[in-house]
């Protein structure tokens, strides 16, 4: 590649400005797809990422896995199938730092469906209505934005208080911003007072976080489930991410224990799902979701550059006398060679240039509810990639350039 090269493909590019643009249009749409579409794949994982994180990442959710629990599974003795129930021996237990010394919280949880809520003609029903220890807040991170959440004397003295999402409020009282605080809200056939009001999570993509009414489980078993119902699940926080495999080991060897089980049939009658071990497996599903966007667009790079060596082929056909010219007057083989591959990586490196900027530009819009995140690596991939395409797509044309022979040439027409 030389000066004069650069200057003789500069010139072929600007005489026939409507056809090099649209053949950099190829180069660009290839480009800018990979870049932005891989930023989708990332912008997306981050936002899936946020969501398990916002309910923690060290927490583990035990599931009582018997007949009617969430497995569908259970326990025969006989004839009969036993729903094995979690029950407060359990929470104490797990609770117990000498037995279970990897779980840092516990909260017990008791759920109550079909709860109906009015105030002032608003009627609603949370979608999820539950009763919980003070615990809970800190194991899936919910932060108060007003008034309080439930505390251990609430607990102690079976407190008709309730504690609302968003959703919820928006629901009873009007508007989200409104403030409910102090209000006496009738659910069910017991009146509650709403002490607080959960920070704003937004759905998880299967939920919306904020349709929720939190209340003492105290509360929760006196007045809709009943003492005898247990609980539906209880909640763990393990003292670290690391310490998510041990804890949840823990949790089986306690649960085996207080239910006379062994530790192969207190797999079966529990289940334990491992906030860490979602996040992986999403995280893994995205990678793959990632790179298969990526190999998608990455094909219309190749048409591109298919498109780049077809009108590479046109060139060589209309400049075929001007070629005779050049190597009657002393143009060797590689000054023709060289002449049609810088005008072939040019239309490639100016598309790829364009095709960059349409991606990142593209990164600053929202796509389906996703903001994009770019990947740099993505950046020098596609433009490394658009060259070698100009390259490798420019090599056959400007070699059957280069083969003519002078006098073949001049006879063209």
């Amino acid at each position: 590649m030389n000066a004069e090269n650069i200057r003789i493909a500069l010139q072929g590019i600007y005489s026939n400005r409507l056809r090099s643009a649209l053949t950099m249009l190829g180069i660009l749409i290839g480009v800018g797809a990979v870049i932005l579409l891989v930023a989708v794949g990332n912008g997306s994982s981050a936002a899936v990422t946020k969501r398990i994180s916002g309910l923690g990442t060290n927490t583990l959710t035990v599931f009582s896995g018997g007949f009617g629990g969430p497995g569908g599974r259970g326990r025969r003795n006989g004839t009969q199938s036993q729903r094995v129930v979690l029950n407060q021996k359990d929470v104490t237990a797990l609770s117990d730092k000498t037995q279970a010394p990897d779980i840092k919280a516990v909260s017990p949880v008791a759920s109550a469906n079909g709860v109906s809520a009015a105030y002032q003609g608003n009627t609603y029903s949370p979608a999820s209505f539950q009763g919980v220890a003070p615990s809970f807040s800190e194991i899936r991170n919910d932060v108060v934005s007003s008034g309080r959440f439930i505390t251990q004397a609430d607990q102690d003295s079976h407190a008709k208080v309730v504690v609302l999402g968003t959703t919820a409020v928006a629901d009873l009282f009007g508007s989200k911003t409104a403030n409910p605080i102090g209000a006496e809200v009738p659910f069910g056939g017991t009146t509650l007072q709403v002490i607080g009001v959960l920070k704003s999570k937004g759905s998880n993509g299967a939920q919306d976080q904020d349709d929720l009414a939190l209340i003492p489980t105290s509360t929760m078993l006196d007045h809709y489930t009943g003492a005898t119902a247990g609980y539906s699940q209880v909640v763990c926080e393990a003292t670290s991410a690391g310490a998510s495999t041990a804890a949840q080991a823990e949790i089986y060897a306690v649960l085996a224990a207080d239910h006379n089980l062994t530790a192969t049939v207190a797999q079966t009658d529990f289940n334990v799902l491992s906030q860490a071990q979602l996040l992986s497996t999403q995280q893994s599903t995205t990678h793959t979701f990632t790179v298969l966007l990526g190999a998608v667009a990455a094909i219309s790079l190749v048409v591109g550059g298919i498109g780049v060596m077809n009108i590479m082929l046109v060139t060589v056909t209309e400049r075929t006398r001007e070629i005779g010219i050049r190597k009657a007057i002393g143009a060797r083989r590689s000054d023709i060679l060289g002449q049609f591959l810088v005008e072939a990586v040019l239309l490639s490196t100016l598309g790829g240039i364009l095709g960059v900027a349409g991606g990142i530009g593209g990164s600053y819009f929202k796509i389906v509810g996703i903001k994009p995140i770019v990947a740099p690596y993505s950046i020098f991939l596609a433009f490394g990639v658009a060259l070698l395409t100009g390259l490798f797509f420019g090599i056959y044309p400007a070699n059957r350039a280069a083969r003519l022979r002078p006098i073949d040439a001049l006879r063209y027409e």
